[in-house]
């Protein structure tokens, strides 16, 4: 038998339109509040006793919904106490209400008049002096700023509350501060500074070798994955940093002995606070638009091969800590693939990361039926001067994932011929344009033809 009314759930659906509840499902209802109830209480009383009191407050109410996370809608923000009065609405159905204050309209008119306030003025003052701010009244500091934002307001604002939001005289506790050995802040110097030497090739193998294989260094990491991503992002044209990173996180990656689930898991951060990611720079290096200088071409399609094959064992490794982490690095890679308006450098780094991640289902369904489509921008590619190396790398990338999807699948033909017939060539025109088909009959590859044919050209969606 529950303890709640279940006329009181009957009530609330009647006022939201709901019509007719069956009794069993009133009483269900009426028990889930109930057990809502408790448990809102409980965590209300646990907040009570931490602080040391017998009575139990508002705040403890809404402390209690917080922890829940749920929407702190209990509780009345006032300095006075709150009074409630009971009203009878028949027998053994009492109803309680918040009393209004009562004014007396007499005493409200003969009230003295608020003293007219101040008329608005201009002045005048430096906020900055050679990008410093001068230490005056009217530039308050950051922490004078939150102080004041704390203070209680209004007419009944007290000592009390002061204390309660924190600008009052109590001792208030610094927020805990991840620090570090002296030994592990000059360890880390010493290997940020081994990657980042172009002089020494024997001083970046020491600190890769280090960073691969000491197991002391779990307390380095978020600071190993910030500076990643900050070199990554200040450092686009040099071709050299950006690959240092890259062999960074492969060695942080490929420890045994670290625990870097937390750092792939947080792909897309909305919160600051949050935990830094170690995507997103490796995700720089394999799809950005230009990396490195004019003069660096093949340095940068070296990167981008490190990178695919390091977001590749990344993806493999990890795949167990989150489910959403594959998904999204194959959607992020697909979506650069399909954007016409990227660079044949970005596709060619897309085109990576979706052979390092997606497996051969995922490969025929998405870049199959666009090589039509496909073929006709790379066929523009190819014809110009100042873009001809990008498509022909964007090229060869599609022809080796051809080849490897024909490796992984089971062609049921008995009597394979020696060459491309011209009815086959014409039936691969069809599917996957005059550019692909061309490569491969040069290549003479009848069973990747005969997987070829039978692919469906991409059709747009109609409407958008």
């Amino acid at each position: 038998m529950s303890l709640w009314n279940p006329d009181n759930i009957r009530d609330v659906a009647e006022s939201l339109g709901l019509m007719n509840l069956s009794n069993d499902v009133t009483e269900n209802l009426a028990r889930d509040v109930e057990y809502r109830v408790s448990q809102v209480l409980e965590e209300a009383l646990k907040s009570m006793r931490h602080s040391k009191r017998t009575v139990l407050a508002t705040s403890d109410v809404s402390f209690s919904l917080r922890q829940l996370d749920l929407e702190p809608l209990y509780g009345y923000d006032s300095n006075r106490p709150v009074r409630f009065g009971e009203a009878s609405l028949g027998p053994g159905q009492p109803l309680f209400y918040v009393e209004d204050e009562e004014v007396d309209f007499e005493k409200l008119i003969n009230a003295p008049l608020p003293r007219v306030p101040r008329e608005a003025t201009l002045t005048a003052h430096w906020l900055g002096i050679d990008g410093v701010q001068p230490s005056i009244p009217q530039n308050p500091t950051a922490a004078d700023s939150r102080n004041l934002e704390l203070v209680a307001k209004g007419p009944n604002a007290n000592a009390t509350s002061a204390a309660m939001s924190g600008s009052g005289d109590v001792d208030v506790k610094p927020l805990v501060k991840h620090v570090l050995s002296r030994e592990l802040q000059l360890y880390f110097d010493k290997v940020c500074g081994a990657f980042l030497d172009e002089s020494s090739e024997e001083y970046r193998a020491s600190g890769y070798a280090s960073l691969h294989d000491d197991p002391g260094l779990s307390q380095l990491i978020p600071y190993f994955v910030q500076f990643i991503s900050e070199k990554v992002t200040h450092n686009l044209q040099n071709i050299f940093v950006l690959t240092q990173m890259m062999r960074m996180a492969e060695a942080l990656v490929q420890n045994k002995s670290l625990y870097i689930d937390p750092y792939p898991h947080s792909l897309f951060l909305t919160d600051p606070t949050q935990v830094a990611s170690l995507v997103p720079p490796i995700l720089t290096c394999l799809i950005g638009r230009q990396l490195g200088g004019a003069t660096d071409v093949a340095e940068s399609f070296a990167l981008r091969d490190m990178a695919a094959s390091l977001i590749g064992f990344i993806a493999k490794k990890y795949e167990s800590a989150s489910h959403l982490l594959k998904p999204r690095i194959v959607r992020t890679c697909y979506k650069n693939f399909m954007d016409l308006t990227k660079s044949f450098n970005a596709h060619y780094g897309a085109i990576l990361g979706l052979q390092a991640i997606a497996g051969t289902d995922l490969i025929s369904e998405m870049v199959l039926p666009i090589l039509k489509l496909y073929g006709g921008v790379l066929a523009e590619g190819l014809d110009d001067s100042g873009r001809r190396p990008a498509a022909e790398r964007v090229a060869s990338a599609i022809l080796s994932i051809l080849v490897w999807l024909r490796q992984n699948e089971v062609i049921l033909v008995h009597d394979t011929p020696s060459s491309v017939s011209d009815e086959l060539r014409s039936r691969l025109v069809e599917t996957v344009g005059t550019l692909f088909a061309t490569k491969v009959v040069e290549s003479n590859d009848v069973q990747l033809a005969l997987l070829l044919v039978d692919v469906k050209p991409y059709e747009p969606p109609v409407g958008n």
